[in-house]
């Protein structure tokens, strides 16, 4: 058993001793320090323990302080004994996760009596990071992202991106951006403001050449399109239909890419830039850069985009960090990559090859971080256990490589359709895993959803995330349900998927909605419209499975109505934690379901 079962990430070294000491209602704590190293904890301590700080290199009953030591980067070392507790760190990150540290303990015990123990502890990856979509299609209101943000570092979390495309307020671009209710440059500045006080960076992220479709379908853009026309084919097959991809070759990308750059760079602390460059569909050969890529292949055409990036950012006094997929299908040229700029390894099924891309990267000498998912997107329910697994092989194989960071994605494909909630399960178990996997790996994982994130309801949504597993087809990124519900009524089922596995779904799925607490909070009203979607697609595939029934009018008739009463609901779900921006494109796409249902 865990000495301290509430007390997360899980220490790495408990020693526990006899006695107890009793912390007062409103302890005084004495912090010794430099007055700018000390902020965090001591807020953090103020806030949380109603505490009185006080500025002392005088030890006291309660006494927190920063001490030149070896002791390694973001490290504490933690005596509660029955006469005071000594906190000591090796920097300002430090010194905050010990305070984060007292004030579970002090959560989880009864009347401020503390079990005595010594605490020495530090993380695996310098880095731990969250990155979160905010362009497909939702942008979070300010209240969720501090909100967010709090429960993060209480995690220990060191690092956030939030994923944009196009909504951040760029002055010379509203086109783009009028109605996705962006960011401002004020509002990141407030972020960057509020996640420095945390220990956490927030860093720039801003695509620089796939996925930039919402741009280059406005005229005054289409010039710098790789492909105009579009159609091209993806990997997974199929064709996307409008060009998503910059061209890599025409001067005139530079000039766009520069004044980006110019507008959103100066309202972050952080010197890290992610550059983003992933999944160039259009960089086939059939478009623009064709007569480039044919002399000097794919692969060099990108990495010569990729330099040029890299000279922009390092003018800027940026580092430069990017999407490693694309460099990973050509690994002869991966040492030419600049040795100060940072790989990020991306991969979200339980088998990628963390392990033999980490080799590469590390044998070539370029720094990496290892980004796995949490598995929620295109999903409707989750997918915890692809989920748990993915995290587990990317710590795995980021220590085995010495990775720098793991960063967690969540990503919001597909409109985005998945409550932030389904999420919660994959911050925990990257939390926990990137900060101590030895001591973390076996963790209550939805117990410890319920102190930080869940409000009471971690159990319900990881066996909601259980669900996948059940319809007897399994799919990369996303479930069968969720293909159920999105696809044309003309789609086959997938081989496997019975009307027996379709009905035990029904049963499970009404079994963890009666567990549901019923208070009503924003959590439960997400998580009862996810219910919803799945009942719908429940019902549709059980539909499609009857072949005396698939055109049966009433049937058909009960599944618009219920299709309807999705749609209806749908705004008032989203405004539960996202501004307007993105609804209706996101909406959109379940009134074409809609409407297909025929």
């Amino acid at each position: 058993m865990r000495p301290f079962p509430d007390t997360f990430p899980v220490p790495r070294r408990v020693t526990q001793r006899p006695g107890q000491y009793t912390l007062a209602e409103r302890p005084e704590i004495l912090v010794a320090g430099d007055y700018a190293m000390t902020v965090p904890a001591s807020r953090y301590l103020e806030k949380s323990l109603r505490a009185t700080i006080r500025r002392s290199a005088a030890p006291g009953p309660v006494y927190f302080r920063i001490a030149d030591c070896s002791a390694p980067e973001q490290s504490y070392r933690m005596r509660i004994a029955p006469g005071g507790i000594v906190a000591q760190a090796h920097d300002s990150a430090g010194l905050f996760y010990a305070a984060v540290t007292l004030v579970r303990i002090v959560t989880a015990s009864e009347g401020g009596a503390l079990p005595c123990c010594d605490i020495e502890d530090w993380p695996d990856f310098p880095t731990r990071g969250v990155m979160l979509d905010i362009s497909r299609d939702k942008v979070p209101t300010m209240e969720t992202l501090l909100w967010l943000i709090d429960r993060l570092a209480e995690m220990k979390f060191n690092h956030l991106q939030l994923y944009t495309e196009h909504t951040f307020a760029y002055a010379k671009h509203s086109d783009v951006w009028k109605d996705a209710s962006p960011l401002t440059p004020a509002e990141v500045r407030a972020l960057d403001a509020h996640c420095a006080e945390r220990c956490i960076e927030l860093a720039p992220n801003q695509n620089s050449l796939g996925h930039m479709e919402r741009w280059l379908k406005l005229p005054q853009y289409a010039h710098l399109a790789e492909l105009p026309q579009g159609g091209a084919p993806l990997p997974w097959g199929g064709v996307w239909e409008r060009p998503t991809t910059l061209c890599p070759t025409d001067p005139r990308t530079f000039d766009f890419l520069n004044g980006l750059y110019d507008e959103l760079l100066p309202n972050f602390t952080s010197r890290l830039f992610n550059v983003g460059c992933d999944e160039p569909f259009d960089l086939r050969g059939n478009g623009r850069s064709r007569e480039a890529i044919e002399q000097k292949g794919e692969g060099r055409v990108y990495l010569d985009f990729l330099l040029r990036l890299h000279e922009m950012t390092a003018a800027r006094g940026f580092r430069m960090a990017f999407w490693g997929d694309i460099i990973n299908n050509h690994p002869e040229l991966i040492p030419e990559v600049p040795k100060d700029a940072l790989a990020l390894e991306w991969g979200y099924e339980a088998d990628h090859p963390f392990d033999a891309h980490g080799a590469r990267f590390a044998a070539a000498g370029i720094p990496f971080w290892v980004c796995p998912g949490t598995s929620s997107w295109n999903s409707l329910g989750g997918r915890t256990g692809n989920m748990f697994a993915n995290i587990l092989s990317a710590a795995e194989n980021g220590l085995k490589h010495r990775a720098a960071g793991l960063l967690v994605c969540d990503w919001g494909d597909g409109g985005h359709w998945h409550p932030l909630g389904l999420s919660f399960p994959g911050f925990t178990v990257a939390a926990g895993l990137s900060w101590c996997l030895e001591t973390n790996r076996a963790a209550p994982w939805h117990e410890i959803s319920d102190i930080h994130l869940t409000g009471g309801m971690g159990a319900e949504i990881s066996a909601l995330g259980k669900m996948y597993l059940l319809t007897g087809a399994l799919h990369a990124n996303s479930t069968e349900l969720y293909h159920i519900f999105t696809k044309p009524m003309t789609r086959p089922v997938a081989q496997g998927v019975t009307v027996e596995a379709l009905e035990d779904s029904l049963k499970v799925l009404a079994y963890i909605e009666e567990s549901i607490p019923g208070t009503g909070s924003i959590l439960e009203l997400e998580t009862q419209y996810a219910f919803s979607m799945m009942h719908t697609a429940i019902a549709k595939g059980l539909l499609l499975l009857g072949d005396e029934t698939r055109c049966d009018p009433d049937l058909l008739r009960d599944l618009r109505i219920a299709m309807d009463a999705l749609i209806e609901r749908f705004p008032d779900i989203w405004r539960l934690r996202n501004r307007e921006g993105g609804m209706l494109d996101s909406l959109a796409r379940m009134t074409r379901i809609r409407d297909g249902m025929k």
